[in-house]
């Protein structure tokens, strides 16, 4: 119990550290929204997507190798110095590479005009990937609260450059300051969004550099070879990882037949309010990951994974009802020119419903050291993704990314239940983890059947929607009112 209790408080804080910066996010996104136009908004988050596929290779899954072999008692120094080394060395040599080939870059992005982007983003990710590994050393030394304070500090140094940039330059223009018309132009706003997530990376980092050069320069090459046989196997799993979670928006840009920038916009808008179930997921797996490690060794460690993955479930279900049916208020987070991208909130809940219950099922590979296997079951998990928006794109539009993300994550969640009974078995109540999600679909789909009978009066929907709220949280509380009991001693 006390065990649990400790990865519940973990898991909050790490919320917190996840969940203020997703806000503030939230917060900029009527601002980019109502400022940017569709098209604009469509090209920020292709690279941002482009941002998320550089990551995996700049880091190459040393943060992972960090966990499994800082994990044992007294390497966790040398462990982490010979991870630093290798990954400055490596983005020293990559830095300036990618840039030479950056308008070739561009290019194949379709975008052959921002080559200029695309630098913004190699140095973006450069700074986040030197971050990556200190950031993984907080997590397993378990200081979550220095992790989220940086975090957030992250998000409130873009947060007030933006505002900065985008509305007080703006105004002190029409209000006749000149020297503003050096800084800020209408045709410079995407360079202005990176410019602020640059210079918030570089903070980050400086706030970390005390972290990543507290080691003494000692590398153990034999050590290296083990974390990258370990680790290589991880690139495919966070390159499908992108491909499922951020290449959706490059994939409408390319397969939409007309309006693809205005659509990858409404679309991204809309995505933006299915991250708040993704938020939980991130925290959930910020704890999880180091805790599964240092816990392996005792005896009644599966047991505690298995209610682990029901309190998940738990949870999950609670958030992925919450949101919908509160959604009449929580679309006021994006403008109203993107509200149509809505209709595929539902489907991308579900999905990262589906991914919560993969990193769950997945940990075995990581814990047997079998993360080729982990890497094959994500690259078909990819490749599904792929096939899917290719064929349905061009006819379902906006839709068909939700449908592929959903069809992906149900796959390598059920493939890595299924593998894992065999390497590492683990008794989860698959029965009654299924029942939560299902339940909280049917109550759902009650509302929008009730809705037209409210003549969309929107306090009549809110009171109806509690009600439907409180009754399924009431009939989860009668079913597992042990269970609950625990999770909030936990």
């Amino acid at each position: 119990m006390a065990l649990l209790k400790k990865f519940a408080g973990e898991t909050v804080i790490y919320g917190v550290g996840s969940i203020l910066p997703r806000v503030l996010f939230l917060v900029m996104t009527p601002l980019l929204t109502n400022t940017l136009d569709t098209g604009e908004y469509g090209d920020l988050s292709v690279m941002y997507a482009f941002a998320a596929l550089l990551l995996v290779f700049f880091t190459y899954g040393m943060e992972t190798g960090l966990f499994r072999f800082g994990s044992k008692d007294g390497q966790l120094k040398t462990v982490f110095s010979t991870a630093a080394i290798s990954l400055l060395c490596s983005t020293l040599f990559l830095v300036p590479l990618l840039i030479f080939f950056s308008e070739n870059i561009a290019v194949l992005l379709e975008k052959p005009n921002y080559g200029k982007f695309v630098r913004w983003f190699i140095l973006i990710v450069a700074f986040d990937a030197l971050a990556a590994l200190p950031f993984a050393k907080l997590r397993l030394e378990n200081r979550p609260i220095r992790f989220a304070s940086i975090k957030i500090l992250n998000v409130l140094i873009q947060l007030v450059l933006i505002c900065f940039f985008l509305l007080l330059c703006p105004y002190l223009i029409d209000n006749g300051v000149e020297w503003v018309n050096n800084i800020y132009s209408k045709e410079i706003r995407l360079d202005l969004v990176f410019l602020a997530n640059l210079i918030a990376s570089i903070v980050v980092f400086l706030f970390l550099a005390k972290d990543f050069f507290s080691f003494k320069w000692e590398f153990d090459r034999a050590l290296w070879k083990r974390m990258l046989i370990y680790a290589l196997p991880l690139i495919l799993v966070g390159f499908a990882s992108v491909v499922t979670r951020q290449m959706d928006r490059i994939f409408l840009t390319k397969w939409l037949p007309q309006n693809a920038e205005e659509l990858t916009g409404i679309y991204s808008a809309g995505v933006k309010i299915a991250v708040l179930m993704s938020l939980f997921i991130t925290a959930f797996n910020y704890a999880a990951e180091p805790f599964f490690f240092k816990n392996k060794n005792r005896k009644d460690s599966r047991d505690i994974y298995a209610k682990l993955g029901q309190a998940f479930a738990i949870v999950g279900s609670l958030g992925f009802l919450g949101i919908l049916l509160y959604i009449d208020w929580i679309q006021i987070l994006i403008g109203k020119d993107f509200r149509e991208g809505l209709e595929v909130v539902p489907v991308l809940l579900l999905a990262y419903f589906g991914l919560g219950l993969f990193y769950n099922f997945s940990i075995w590979y990581k814990l047997t050291d079998r993360t080729r296997i982990g890497a094959w079951i994500s690259m078909t998990g990819a490749s599904i993704t792929i096939l899917i928006n290719y064929i349905f794109i061009p006819t379902e539009g906006i839709m068909a990314p939700a449908y592929a993300a959903l069809a992906c994550y149900i796959f390598m969640a059920t493939v890595s239940y299924l593998i894992g009974k065999k390497y590492y078995p683990i008794d989860y109540p698959i029965g009654r983890m299924l029942m939560y999600i299902f339940t909280a679909v049917g109550v759902y789909l009650l509302s929008t059947w009730i809705r037209p009978y409210l003549d969309e009066n929107l306090m009549k929907i809110l009171v109806v929607n509690t009600l439907l709220f409180l009754s399924y949280l009431g009939g989860l509380y009668l079913l597992e009112k042990d269970q609950l009991k625990e999770l909030l001693k936990a």
